[in-house]
């Protein structure tokens, strides 16, 4: 089932284009001392990050009250408490924001000293992290794959929430930075200091321009 894509090329290339422009340029300019702040809470790239789920929410929030169907907003409806539960767990919670003490209980289970979650298990950290990579690599790799060359292989009822194919250049960027990743973890060439921060920075993107598609393909219609 094909529906009209609204990415524009600003959107799916020169933006995807310039986050990795910004995020080589800082692995070369900014000092080695200073990059575990640059790159930390408060830094620029976890601002990025940020502002991208930021807007993630409220597509997905609009989504869910916007949805023609009960099962749509079922489907927003988990993509808006996802996208809030990492925008919270990226601030922790508001801590980055306005710079409280992480009490002393919350602190000895808290790998980060943090009041978020996911520096307490691998399972609210790790796991989550690989089934974001993914829903990256199936919703915007293989789906558009499979719509393109073999479509009877997509079951039908769900053609409405499949990404386009224009998506897939986000992803395709997603799956450069995880194979550098995995590439520095088994030699000694680093090309970014904090690999996993600018795979999380397209991640984030993927989620933000798939949720801005299903708004142009379901939401403006009902808001109008």
């Amino acid at each position: 089932m094909n529906h009209e894509n609204p990415l524009s090329l600003w959107t799916r290339w020169a933006i995807p284009v310039l986050l990795m422009v910004f995020c080589l340029i800082c692995e070369l300019v900014v000092p080695t001392e200073t990059k575990p702040a640059f790159f930390s809470e408060g830094g620029p790239v976890e601002g990025i990050q940020e502002a991208i789920l930021a807007i993630t929410v409220l597509y997905a929030a609009l989504l869910t009250w916007n949805a023609p169907s009960h099962w749509l907003k079922i489907w927003f409806g988990i993509a808006t408490v996802s996208c809030i539960y990492v925008l919270g767990e990226e601030i922790s919670w508001g801590q980055t924001i306005f710079n409280w003490a992480t009490p002393e209980l919350w602190g000895t289970v808290n790998d980060q000293n943090e009041t978020n979650l996911h520096n307490t298990s691998t399972w609210l950290d790790q796991k989550p992290k690989v089934l974001l990579q993914i829903g990256v690599l199936v919703g915007g790799l293989i789906i558009p794959a499979l719509q393109k060359w073999k479509p009877s292989a997509l079951p039908a009822k769900f053609a409405s929430i499949y990404p386009s194919a224009q998506v897939s250049i986000v992803a395709a960027f997603a799956l450069a930075v995880k194979l550098i990743e995995t590439g520095q973890d088994m030699t000694s060439f680093k090309l970014f200091w904090r690999s996993s921060e600018v795979l999380e920075i397209y991640i984030y993107y993927f989620v933000m321009i798939y949720l801005c598609e299903m708004w142009a393909r379901f939401g403006k219609k009902n808001a109008a």
